[in-house]
């Protein structure tokens, strides 16, 4: 399989297994898709870890297979390719990238899905669909403008060029930048923390904080309301709020 969904201490790592620069051809966005769903679905992932492995994350788009594509088989298949994309980023459980060496093009908009991404030393991030004639087709001019800014996204957008660790961490597009070797150790231990928290509340954050980015300010403050509201009917809140009476804060157990 060019993709596998393994999962331990309650986190599901997608690992990306398309040797030798693991590029993202139709069968791997569709794998990606089903595990992005199974993930979704399965109760024993409370948090998912996105890895390519220990050389690099993703070096982008198949470009062999994308060059015998006409314009009407692009059309059906653009759509196939962001939902794939969309359903990563649509999990309700936290979700880091661990990135190491090239995450490009469709890559780096893999990790633009993530909720967090730590980043090796190693790795050079960017968007070099502009040098194909082409611009991101995987959410790459829609995520990327939200998380950096527009200015900044237009830079990487525009000239087509690769960043390394340390400038991505100065403009926001990654969260941490960590040696090479300890990116998968970082990222699982992240999601294995969250793994640990109350479940119906993180997804309660994540969606509200989703929603309200794509959304007007009134749009997102109904949604968070309805979700704080709602989150009063579940045990978690319970055992949250009678935790912090007789214990004192953070010493709650939600599993």
């Amino acid at each position: 399989m060019t993709v596998n969904l393994e999962v331990s201490e309650g986190v599901g790592t997608i690992r990306l297994n398309r040797p030798p620069m693991n590029a993202l051809d139709v069968a791997t966005q569709d794998r990606l898709r089903e595990l992005a769903e199974e993930a979704a679905r399965r109760d024993d992932v409370r948090a998912v870890v996105l890895y390519g492995g220990e050389k690099l994350f993703a070096a982008g788009a198949d470009i062999k297979e994308m060059q015998a594509m006409d314009h009407a088989a692009m059309v059906v298949r653009g759509r196939a390719l962001q939902e794939s994309f969309t359903a990563v980023a649509r999990i309700p459980k936290p979700v880091v990238a661990a990135v190491t060496g090239y995450a490009l093009g469709g890559g780096c908009e893999l990790a633009l899905c993530a909720d967090f991404r730590i980043a090796g030393d190693n790795a050079k991030l960017g968007q070099p669909e502009i040098l194909l004639g082409l611009i991101p087709g995987a959410g790459g001019t829609q995520r990327l403008a939200r998380l950096v800014g527009p200015s900044k996204a237009k830079d990487l957008i525009f000239t087509g060029r690769q960043v390394k660790a340390d400038e991505a961490l100065a403009m926001g597009l990654v969260d941490q930048v960590v040696p090479a070797a300890e990116v998968y150790e970082r990222a699982h231990a992240w999601a294995a923390r969250l793994a640990q928290g109350p479940a119906i509340a993180l997804r309660a954050a994540k969606e509200s904080i989703d929603t309200g980015l794509e959304a007007d300010i009134d749009t997102g403050l109904a949604v968070e309301r309805n979700w704080f509201a709602g989150l009063f009917a579940t045990e978690d809140r319970e055992r949250g709020m009678r935790s912090f009476v007789e214990e004192g804060p953070g010493k709650a157990k939600f599993l």
